[in-house]
């Protein structure tokens, strides 16, 4: 398995905590993982997503190369952005011959496969903020789901813009890198939907919304009540074991 942590999960101070979560649930899983480390670069979609065609091919080229060179069978990552571009758009540049995950759905074949064991209760009212590239492009969202579920405890709910009907969280199509001119900030919007739920966490599978929806509880002041946290920290504490009472 190769695991391709991307930008965000190599160099954010924040979603570094969340490539260790990841990688601890592998690891507790037994499975045999590698990083390309230095090798890996971003797979170029912002510049894709900006309208700069001939930069975002400089920059997958010689990903591909490195991918066509090592070979992998299966590639699994947190960011949906990598995924969609590993899976749906290298191909079109020569990449070939692997099976592309994002890490809900790895997570929920290690559940199925008994190879994790949820058995901390999380007590809490969780909603999910499904990514984009994910539910509106790609179509998945059950992984996710079915995850949380299996997590003792805890309260599920959906408001009316998830799954295909997600909303973005501000920083699709290259937006995390402009400034947003007037009107409510579209991270704010989409933290008022989600606050519909009336969650104590809104789980997140992107780095990018990790990033946003954590900026906006701060702006609205309501970081005590309301915790950010991406899917693979929730099972990374369901699957701790529970405390031993003397």
């Amino acid at each position: 398995m190769l695991y391709w942590v991307g930008c965000a999960g190599s160099y954010d101070d924040r979603n570094q905590k969340v490539s260790r979560a990841f990688a601890s649930l592998m690891k507790q899983a037994g499975v045999r993982f590698a990083i390309l480390g230095t090798e890996e670069a971003c797979t170029g979609d912002p510049a894709r997503r900006l309208g700069n065609e001939y930069l975002y091919a400089t920059i997958a080229a010689p990903n591909i190369e490195t991918l066509n060179r090592y070979k992998p069978r299966r590639i699994v990552t947190q960011c949906p952005h990598c995924y969609h571009n590993l899976k749906k758009e290298y191909p079109d540049f020569g990449a070939s011959g692997y099976e592309v995950l994002h890490s809900a759905e790895f997570i929920e074949e290690l559940r199925r496969a008994k190879r994790l064991d949820f058995k901390r209760p999380l007590p809490q009212r969780i909603t999910y903020h499904d990514p984009c590239f994910m539910a509106r492009h790609d179509r998945k969202w059950s992984a996710a789901r079915t995850v949380l579920g299996a997590i003792p405890s805890a309260q599920i709910s959906d408001v009316a813009q998830s799954k295909n009907r997600t909303y973005c969280c501000g920083a699709g199509g290259g937006c995390f890198w402009k400034e947003e001119v007037g009107g409510t900030r579209i991270n704010e919007c989409r933290l008022s939907q989600l606050t519909e739920a009336k969650p104590e966490t809104i789980a997140v599978g992107c780095p990018f919304c990790l990033t946003m929806l954590e900026d906006a509880v701060k702006s609205r002041s309501l970081g005590v009540g309301i915790r950010v946290r991406d899917l693979s920290e929730l099972v990374a504490e369901a699957t701790k074991p529970c405390t031993q009472k003397a």
